[in-house]
């Protein structure tokens, strides 16, 4: 974008303490914690009942984490976001995030789509970068929900943007971001071509596992 700015380490730093140490933004950390338990919850409770119906555990793990105050702020000061809290939880839509990881690129898909059906949680946005990969390889599906927390002040709904991927699929994209922050990278354009290559022979991959799950659950066997 254009009109974003570039703000120094030291800048971000600065005011990133000073917000951070505020009772609103403590608060409304708190607050997302409080959502992601909510979503990891109800995740596990599917896990538990679809590991009963289909004799496997149709994800393997769950990460979840908070955005930084220096991310936070430094997004925010790129972005001309005023840097006040009530502008922090209107305008940033990933300070909460969980990461999914399934086996299997379908189990990918039923579980979101049964998270997405309850009726306590309202589907913001999705993207699927597995249908339609991004330009470097990139493949997830990202969904953006609103949640709704119990305080004993009453409920609250907060966003949590929830990525699933399949083990193959996060392995790139942790290779992918340790490389990105690497300060010099000798032929960057060779690189980010055998990257992409990586990632399309792991989408190969996902979709021959996939294949031999289904040749096994129907009939018992690999031919």
């Amino acid at each position: 974008m254009e009109n974003e700015k570039n703000p120094t380490l030291e800048e971000v730093e600065e005011l990133a303490k000073g917000i951070a140490r505020t009772p609103a933004f403590v608060r409304l950390m708190t607050y997302y914690r409080c959502a992601i338990m909510e979503i990891e919850t109800k995740l596990h409770v599917l896990n538990e009942e679809l590991s009963l119906q289909y004799d496997r555990n149709p994800f393997e793990s769950i990460e979840s984490r908070l955005k930084s105050p220096e991310s936070i702020v430094e997004k925010m000061i790129r972005r001309g976001i005023p840097l006040t809290v009530e502008d922090m939880e209107q305008e940033m839509t990933d300070i909460a995030g969980i990461r999914v990881i399934c086996s299997f690129q379908e189990d990918l898909y039923s579980l979101a789509e049964l998270l997405v059906e309850q009726d306590d949680v309202l589907l913001l946005s999705r993207k699927d970068y597995i249908e339609n990969p991004k330009s470097n390889g990139y493949r997830s599906l990202h969904l953006l929900i609103d949640i709704p927390i119990f305080l004993y002040q009453g409920k609250r709904h907060m966003r949590v943007e929830v990525q699933f991927r399949t083990i193959a699929m996060d392995f790139w994209a942790s290779v992918d971001h340790k490389l990105k922050y690497k300060k010099t990278i000798r032929e960057p354009e060779k690189v980010a071509a055998k990257l992409k290559v990586c990632a399309d022979t792991l989408a190969m991959m996902d979709a021959e596992m996939e294949e031999i799950r289904r040749t096994i659950d129907a009939d018992g066997e690999i031919e």
